[in-house]
């Protein structure tokens, strides 16, 4: 990180903030860092309006690092971006940026690290393929990355109930539990709130999807504490991913 020079950064530093030799400390540069997040907009499709957000969200200082479309139809497009925040700006001003924007509502904004790249899709494949017999854990581990959630677990049924096959980092500690939409034939997005879904799961506000991986006994779930909900286009791209991904791996 380059620091600037200028006499507005060195009263704000202060000469008693620097190392014997001048230098900034280490700690000092790491807390002036730019956060990252991910904020997701719902917004009129129409020519100019993501350019309006964009100008909007700069005058409070973001920085827009990459865009996604996540949707769009019936005149609307939902957008997810990340943006660089300054450090110690709270996230609630992106809010208020993007929305002072007409026809503009923000949907969520949570901390994320990184950028969107498409292409981490076929990545993801490409590990799978190179490693089969190891694949149902690289795909359980990518897969919250590629579709922008917090944890994803792969349970199959065995007539007594379900069972983790695969969890992801931050996955729930869950080792079996009773889920009552397996065995499942086709993607779903599900109620966060229904009976079966663990208290700790509920008080983060947890969305949750679920997809068929390979045969009906088999499912991906992926949750996003705290949201935002998933889309009809999200859980449809999930559930083509997981059927190439299941067509590689050992049955």
């Amino acid at each position: 990180m380059v620091i600037d020079s200028d006499s507005d950064h060195d009263e704000r530093m202060g000469s008693a903030d620097r190392g014997a030799g001048g230098e900034v400390p280490r700690s000092q540069l790491e807390a002036l860092e730019p956060v990252s997040f991910l904020i997701r907009v719902q917004l009129p499709d129409q020519p100019g309006k993501l350019g309006a957000v964009a100008s909007a969200l700069g005058t409070v200082g973001a920085d827009i690092l990459s865009v996604d479309v996540v949707e769009r139809g019936a005149g609307l497009a939902v957008d997810d971006l990340v943006v660089e925040l300054p450090s110690g700006r709270l996230p609630d001003v992106l809010i208020t940026a993007a929305e002072s924007v007409d026809g503009v509502e923000v949907d969520a904004v949570r901390p994320y690290a990184g950028v969107l790249d498409t292409y981490r899709e076929l990545e993801l494949i490409e590990e799978v393929a190179a490693n089969p017999r190891q694949g149902l854990d690289v795909f359980t581990e990518g897969v919250p990355r590629i579709i922008r959630a917090g944890w994803a677990v792969v349970f199959a049924e065995n007539g007594d109930g379900a069972f983790r096959l695969a969890a992801s980092t931050a996955a729930p500690e869950t080792r079996s539990m009773r889920l009552p939409w397996l065995p499942l034939h086709k993607s779903l997005v599900l109620d966060g709130e229904e009976d079966w879904v663990p208290e700790t799961w509920r008080e983060l506000g947890t969305e949750l999807a679920v997809t068929p991986l390979g045969r009906p006994e088999r499912a991906l779930l992926v949750g996003r504490p705290g949201g935002p909900m998933f889309r009809a286009s999200e859980v449809a791209r999930l559930a083509h991913l997981t059927g190439i991904v299941s067509s590689l791996l050992p049955n």
